[in-house]
């Protein structure tokens, strides 16, 4: 731990349930590695309800996004967080709003996959990108993983639409069906075919289905991966 400094606290802007839960409870189980047995920082979470973030993503509003964010930003920085996260994707793409008016700095969850892909270890090239059609549909992860000379591939239009509404209808709602992951084992295996050497879960809800055991592609799960590189940070600072 520090010595005469405040502990660092990690701030958890939440936007779906099960993606924050995952990521809160990533958080706790492995911050033994870090801060020794039973041990991980502070945390504290809030989050505005998903209807709000849905109307918005809907209409397109992205500043309207970033208002929630920044709302969620200023009071786990009045609470004491040292430092954010957000554990979902879509909502990323409002960072350009955020950034320059928030009260703490951010890890931000693509450039730690794409940082991760490139990584010795894993030495990834090409990457299948799958999450919520928003997300699929826009440039989080294509300026991430191009800042790292790494290359994507989109699914298709109606498997962005039918993922989509699968994350939507179902994960989100903490449901998962044996139907549900077969469609999603078939848009990876898709993606392996053309080529890609790993896929990333883009969406914080899609390890509720897919994992390295039954993925036909190796995986970048965001939501563990921020997890971890926010307990990487707490400790460093």
């Amino acid at each position: 731990m520090l010595h005469g400094t405040a502990s660092p606290s990690i701030g958890i802007v939440s936007c779906s349930a099960e993606g924050a839960a995952l990521c809160y409870r990533t958080i706790c189980a492995e911050g033994e590695v870090e801060f020794g047995p039973h041990g991980h920082p502070e945390i504290m979470l809030h989050g505005h309800s998903l209807a709000a973030y849905v109307a918005c993503l809907d209409a397109g509003d992205w500043a309207g996004v970033a208002a929630l964010m920044l709302s969620s930003a200023a009071k786990l920085a009045a609470a004491g967080a040292t430092f954010l996260i957000c554990p979902d994707n879509t909502i990323h793409q409002a960072m350009p709003w955020v950034l320059p008016r928030s009260p703490r700095p951010w890890l931000h969850i693509a450039e730690v996959v794409a940082a991760e892909a490139e990584a010795e270890r894993r030495g990834y090239r090409r990457l299948g990108v799958t999450g919520t059609h928003w997300l699929v549909a826009g440039d989080v992860y294509p300026q991430a993983l191009a800042t790292r000379g790494l290359d994507y591939r989109r699914p298709s239009d109606a498997e962005q639409a039918e993922v989509g509404r699968l994350i939507m209808d179902e994960l989100v709602r903490g449901r998962v069906t044996p139907e549900a992951l077969a469609y999603c084992q078939g848009v990876v295996a898709r993606m392996a075919a053309a080529g890609c050497d790993a896929v990333i879960l883009g969406c914080t809800e899609l390890p509720l289905l897919l994992n390295d055991g039954n993925s036909p592609l190796p995986i970048l799960d965001s939501t563990r991966l921020l997890a971890r590189a926010a307990l990487r940070r707490a400790r460093e600072r």
